[in-house]
């Protein structure tokens, strides 16, 4: 968590357990190599971003022009496309750019698929593995995606069931879908030794929030087992990803009256099934209420930036409902037999415009959270990788043992490859090495409270301190050069 622009919990590890949501069909190695980039997100990594952001703008083309004109679509798909957050989140390794993007198409294509049931059953059964396959992409996403393949997967069933047009495909499709999740269950139980670690393991939400929080301190977080706190921050979060700070209000307004029109004019073109775009909704709710994830924003206590960015979700929500109220409006003015091409449309653009300038002014909550991180963590990405490095020149090739999730940076502005280190993702060698560091490892870096640190105060014979660091809120950091035999003799072979 970051208190008055500090990062005031030390530990907030991305690792494996949580790694589903980190990269789609990311399958790390027993030493996990390939998340190194993947856990550096609170800074950007490229000016053109990933590539997720982009097929999201033609799906969403598709999916406003299905219900309605094109000016009202291009209002909907501009401010969805302007969005600040979105720029900045898309040059990152969170994954919820890319999870927009298969919210987004996984909608499309069950419009498309329910309205070819009735006149292209041919086309239908191509969109259902099309339907399959984003639902398994978007499980290997992000666990809020377990939730849509349940809820979009059961509503196809249920809509075959009643026309009695459940087929042998329909079933093949249903076990590619089912097979993502046991996947997953099965990589943690080959990885890491319990199916469900990444619910209970050492690294999950509720182990972390178990170290964090002090004992006697009250509620860990703001919406502990009350959801509607926890539903009002995660809106909040939302309209403030959205709009610009005092205009959040106005937009939830146009929001409902944009919904109000659909359901009650497009209800029988398939827009029921857009309603799966409000799901971050009640999913965030009960994760912030019971799942141990916090939401800080910074006009309500602890006045704070922490995971602002799951309110990115509802974008498109948001996007698709206020292109039903602008095309209201103009069905509106036009009954009225006025002249609209100016008088209207222009302030309707204008007015994106001045959101997204807004936004930028203020300065975009994602972007200020990871900025918060970066500053956090600056006084060690200066003075630990010279001494780490250092260190190695006498000692090449040695390993470290280190928790690489609380600040991964160190490892690359130190010049070694992960495979240099024994880290958190390698458990059975991470759990050896723990157990004894000193026969295992080089060096050791280890922060105050964290895993290691305990190692080294359990295991502490063979261990000489050679360097200690310090920052404002952050927990201290000490490093330890191995005297062991066992690692001299590795040395001179």
């Amino acid at each position: 968590r970051l208190h008055h622009g500090h990062s005031s919990t030390p530990f907030t590890p991305l690792t494996p357990p949580r790694a589903g949501r980190v990269a789609l069909g990311l399958v790390p190695s027993a030493h996990h190599r390939s998340i190194t980039v993947a856990t550096s997100a609170s800074r950007p990594t490229t000016a053109s971003g990933t590539p997720s952001e982009w097929p999201t703008c033609p799906a969403g083309i598709r999916e406003c022009g299905t219900w309605m004109a094109r000016i009202p679509a291009s209002i909907a798909l501009l401010f969805f496309a302007l969005n600040p957050n979105l720029f900045y989140l898309q040059t990152t390794a969170m994954t919820e750019p890319l999870f927009l993007c298969e919210i987004l198409c996984t909608v499309l294509f069950l419009v498309e698929w329910r309205m070819a049931l009735d006149e292209a059953p041919e086309r239908c059964q191509r969109l259902q593995w099309v339907i399959a396959l984003l639902l398994v992409a978007a499980i290997l996403t992000r666990y809020d995606g377990w939730i849509l393949a349940l809820l979009a997967w059961t509503a196809m069933g249920l809509t075959l069931l009643r026309r009695d047009q459940l087929t042998r495909g329909f079933w093949l499709a249903s076990a590619v879908v089912v097979a993502a999740p046991i996947f997953w269950f099965a990589y943690n139980a080959i990885a890491f030794g319990d199916w469900l670690a990444f619910i209970r393991g050492p690294y999950s939400a509720k182990a972390i929030e178990m170290r964090t929080m002090t004992p006697g301190s009250g509620p860990p977080h703001p919406g502990w087992h009350n959801p509607w706190v926890a539903l009002l921050f995660y809106v909040k979060s939302a309209m403030l990803d959205a709009t610009c700070m005092s205009w959040g209000s106005t937009m939830v307004i146009m929001v409902l009256l944009g919904m109000r029109w659909a359901l009650k004019d497009m209800g029988r073109k398939g827009y029921r099934w857009s309603l799966l775009l409000w799901l971050p909704v009640p999913f965030y709710a009960y994760s912030v209420a019971w799942g141990s994830v916090p939401i800080f924003i910074p006009i309500w206590w602890p006045h704070s930036y922490y995971n602002t960015r799951y309110g990115m979700e509802l974008l498109p929500a948001f996007a698709l409902s206020l292109g039903f109220a602008a095309h209201g409006v103009i069905r509106v003015w036009q009954k009225s037999r006025l002249s609209f091409r100016i008088t209207l449309i222009a302030p309707m653009f204008l007015l994106l415009g001045l959101n997204a300038m807004h936004m930028l002014k203020e300065g975009p909550l994602t972007y200020i959270e990871g900025t918060k991180n970066v500053e956090s963590r600056r006084t060690y990405e200066a003075t630990i990788p010279p001494a780490l490095r250092a260190a190695l020149a006498t000692h090449p090739g040695g390993e470290v043992l280190m928790n690489s999730s609380y600040n991964p940076q160190l490892i690359a502005l130190t010049g070694i490859p992960l495979r240099q280190t024994i880290n958190e993702g390698d458990f059975h060698t991470w759990e050896n090495a723990l157990s004894n560091p000193a026969d295992r490892a080089a060096f050791v870096l280890a922060f105050d409270g964290d895993q290691v640190d305990q190692a080294v105060h359990a295991h502490p014979a063979n261990l000489e301190l050679i360097g200690r660091f310090s920052a404002p809120w952050q927990p201290s950091a000490s490093l330890y050069r191995s005297t062991s035999p066992a690692i001299n003799k590795a040395q001179q072979r």
